[in-house]
């Protein structure tokens, strides 16, 4: 993964309804055996989790997600998505809960929105040519929305 997809992945699993185990996402999150890569890579990882579960258990929650930014200005956060949703493959089923919740379902709608088929057209029927500006403003929405999932799961 590069940094916004591995950003957006670790996103997903602090976020995750149930708990998973370190131990099963962490391949995922670096594309093979954690013994086969650096300790430092493995600490820096670990970091950025800790990072995130403490920006968003704090009692102003903080969501600094990593985005790319375009060379006109704008921020791309697909990739982000993409990660935030690999993570949400790990437990989909555990997912629908909110997903399918008729008062909280829209909190991933930010996210969603960002799904792309292989075209770059919009697997949710966004036209083309309104394609960037609801992605600019979707992008500015995905703080808010992490942090409404993350307290989703543990308001009961």
């Amino acid at each position: 993964m590069m940094l916004s997809d591995l950003d957006g992945f670790v996103h997903g699993v602090v976020c995750s309804p149930v708990d998973v185990p370190s131990e099963e996402w962490m391949p995922v999150a670096l594309g093979c055996d954690p013994k086969d890569v650096p300790d430092w890579v493995l600490n820096d990882i670990t970091d950025l989790y800790m990072g995130i579960a403490h920006g968003l258990a704090s009692s102003i929650p903080i969501v600094e997600p990593i985005f790319w930014q375009a060379k006109e200005g704008h921020v791309i956060a697909m990739d982000w998505c993409e990660g935030f949703m690999q993570a949400v493959s790990l437990r989909p089923k555990e997912w629908l809960r909110l997903t399918e919740s008729g008062s909280d379902g829209h909190l991933t709608t930010p996210i969603m929105l960002h799904m792309l088929d292989d075209s770059g057209n919009s697997v949710i029927g966004i036209p083309q040519e309104e394609l960037d500006e609801v992605l600019g403003k979707a992008a500015e929405e995905i703080p808010d929305a992490i942090v409404g999932i993350f307290h989703y799961w543990r308001k009961d």
